[in-house]
């Protein structure tokens, strides 16, 4: 049985729940309480070195970082792909999953802002600002790549959910919570709408997490 390190509000570890979902297989939760700094703990530190979540157990094995955990599960277990078989086109899914999960999310997970606040002396409004800044420079630049790729609104890219999606929705809920305007981006917004319609979508999202506080 797989084992998931998660927390229920990461975007990474959300990303995994969906593509595990996605792919139709059972595992089990491991909750790490990030507000407990409990990613810190020994315990943790000891399956994962960065004292991140997620990481995946497979045969007494952990793996960490959320799109290398997703691509082992695409090689591995069958189910609907979420690459393309074309190599220009997997070249494009992965280029859109990286601008979320690699330029986006980076500056404004947790341990950044906690580091703006604590370490900077950071206040709120300072923090919601470069929050909002980052975001809206991601975002814009994706809403264009989703144009030139002739997105419909539906998915990302083609006619099904792709690594692209799965970095995607988590990083608009993300969004949400913060108070983002996102009416500028209007086939991202699309896109999150539809895909929440998904049954892989909505068993992964937040709220549905037993560790959910």
């Amino acid at each position: 049985m797989l084992r998931l390190a998660t927390y229920f509000r990461s975007s990474a570890a959300y990303r995994v729940r969906i593509a595990l979902h996605l792919k139709g297989l059972n595992w089990i939760d491991v909750p790490v309480n990030l507000r407990l700094a409990e990613q810190q703990d020994a315990v943790h530190i000891a399956i994962n070195s960065q004292g991140l979540v997620p990481s995946l157990e497979i045969g007494g094995q952990w793996l960490g970082q959320s799109l290398a955990i997703i691509e082992y599960l695409e090689e591995t277990y069958s189910g609907p792909a979420v690459l393309p078989l074309k190599t220009i086109a997997r070249a494009q899914v992965r280029g859109l999953a990286q601008q979320l999960a690699m330029d986006i999310h980076p500056l404004n997970n947790l341990r950044v802002l906690k580091y703006l606040e604590n370490n900077l002396g950071v206040d709120a409004a300072a923090k919601s600002d470069w929050y909002q800044h980052w975001i809206k420079l991601g975002f814009s630049a994706f809403e264009d790549a989703l144009k030139r790729l002739g997105s419909t609104g539906r998915y990302c890219f083609g006619d099904q959910p792709s690594l692209a999606d799965i970095c995607l929705i988590p990083q608009v809920y993300n969004a949400r919570r913060f108070n983002t305007d996102l009416s500028e981006y209007p086939l991202i917004e699309l896109i999150d709408q539809h895909c929440n319609t998904l049954k892989a979508f909505q068993a992964a999202a937040p709220e549905q997490q037993a560790d959910a506080v």
